[in-house]
């Protein structure tokens, strides 16, 4: 079940917090009823960012490999061609 809690709950009653993340489940945080932020536990963030950490390592070995650079104009002109198929 997903948990929506102020974000005053993060000082007030961080052991609940504490124990929701480490049992799985982020836990999202509210200030003034709008979406603030997402408290996860370390173990959940590092599974997250895992395969992106590996990819970015591997683009920067192709591109210390190579001595091609892009402008962002080149890249984000790709990248738009590449969404409309």
């Amino acid at each position: 079940m997903i948990q929506i809690r102020p974000v005053s709950d993060l000082r007030n009653k961080f052991p609940e917090i504490e124990k929701a993340v480490s049992g799985g489940r982020p836990v999202y945080l509210t200030k003034n009823g709008y979406g603030a932020m997402v408290v996860m536990s370390l173990e959940q963030y590092a599974e997250l960012t895992e395969d992106t950490e590996l990819k970015l390592d591997e683009a920067d070995r192709a591109a210390a490999a190579s001595g091609v650079r892009y402008t962002h104009e080149e890249v984000f002109s790709r990248l738009k061609d590449g969404a409309r198929g």
